[in-house]
C-alpha cells in the first residue's frame, strides 16, 4: 500500500457542502486503472479524478475522470474542481492560461477572481434530437410534449442530450421516470422570467449510471451554452442555477469571449488529507 495525497471539494458553490462534490487523488501515476475504478467505486460520488504528470509539453497536468461506472472522457466539474486541487498544491501553469490534458485532449483553464473557467470543448454531436426520442424523453419526464419547446444534442463527451421547457417552475416540478429515461444523459433547461440571482434553472439526469441526478454540471452547462448562445436564446454572458431540486445552491456562470465558452464556478476544498491505497 502507499500514500497519496487526498481532498474532497465542492465546486459550483460558494457556500460549501452547497455544490457538487468531487474526490481527488494526487500524484496517483502508480495506480493501476482497477485501482482508479475501484476507488471511484468506494467514494460513491458522480465523479473521482486521478491527477497525472501530462504526456504532452503543451499540458501542465493530465486528469483521468472516473464515474462509479465508467471513465468519463471529460466532464466539467471535476475539471474545475481538479484544477483547484492541483493549484493548491502548488502546481505551476507554464502560461497565464492553465492547460489540462483528459481524454477529450487539451481543454484550456482560465483563472479570474474567486473562479475557475473553462473553455468549453468542441461538441462531439449537435442537431436535432429524433422525434421518436423527444417523445421518449417527454414520457419519461412525465409532460405532455408539447411542453418541451425546444430540443438539441449536446454532446461534448458524456453523451448529453438536451430539451428546454417554458419556465423555471416546470423544471423544478420533474419527477422523471427513470425506467423509461434508461441510458440517456439528459439535460433539461428553462429561463427564470423572474428577477433572481440566475437566469436559467438546470437539471441533469443520468438513468442508469450510478447517480440518477447530477448536482451541478458543469459538462452540460458548457455544451448547453454553445447551444442557447449560438441560436439566439440565450445572452453571451449569463448565470445558470443548478441543484436547487436536490438541496444545493450550485451556480454556473457562463461567458462568450470571441469564439471561446468559458464556463466556471467557485470551488472549495472541505477534505486535506491522505489516501491509503
Amino acid at each position: 500500500m502507499s500514500h497519496f495525497a487526498f481532498k474532497q471539494l465542492d465546486v459550483f458553490s460558494s457556500e460549501p457542502l452547497k455544490g457538487n462534490p468531487l474526490a481527488v487523488v494526487l500524484g496517483a501515476d502508480s495506480l493501476s486503472d482497477e485501482q482508479m475504478a475501484g476507488f471511484a467505486r468506494w467514494t460513491n460520488l458522480s465523479e473521482t479524478t486521478f491527477l497525472l504528470e501530462p504526456t504532452t509539453p503543451e499540458a501542465d497536468y493530465r486528469v483521468r475522470i472516473f464515474t462509479t461506472e465508467r471513465e468519463l472522457p471529460f466532464a466539467g466539474h471535476p475539471t474545475l474542481g481538479t484544477c483547484h486541487a492541483w493549484l493548491e498544491a502548488g502546481g505551476k501553469p507554464r502560461g497565464e492560461v492553465i492547460v489540462q490534458e483528459c481524454g477529450v485532449g487539451l481543454v484550456r483553464i482560465r483563472r479570474g477572481g474567486q473562479r475557475l473557467a473553462f473553455a468549453a470543448p468542441p461538441l462531439l454531436r449537435h442537431g436535432e434530437v429524433e422525434p421518436e426520442l423527444v417523445e421518449r424523453i417527454a414520457r419519461g419526464l412525465g409532460i405532455a410534449q408539447e411542453e418541451i419547446v425546444a430540443s438539441q444534442w449536446v454532446d461534448n463527451g458524456p453523451g448529453w442530450v438536451a430539451v428546454m421547457l417554458n419556465d423555471r417552475a416546470g423544471v423544478l416540478a420533474l419527477k422523471p421516470d427513470y425506467v423509461t429515461l434508461a441510458g440517456l444523459k439528459l439535460g433539461v433547461v428553462a429561463p427564470w422570467r423572474t428577477a433572481g440571482d440566475a437566469d436559467f434553472e438546470v437539471r441533469a439526469f443520468i438513468a442508469g449510471d450510478g447517480m440518477v441526478e447530477d448536482p451541478v454540471t458543469g459538462s452540460l452547462n458548457a455544451s448547453l451554452a454553445q447551444w442557447m448562445i449560438g441560436s439566439g436564446m440565450a445572452q453571451a454572458r449569463y448565470i445558470a442555477s443548478q441543484g436547487t431540486a436536490l438541496g444545493r445552491l450550485g451556480r454556473v456562470h457562463v461567458e462568450q469571449i470571441g469564439d471561446d465558452i468559458w464556463v466556471g464556478g467557485a470551488t472549495t476544498t472541505c477534505i486535506d488529507g491522505s489516501l491509503l491505497l
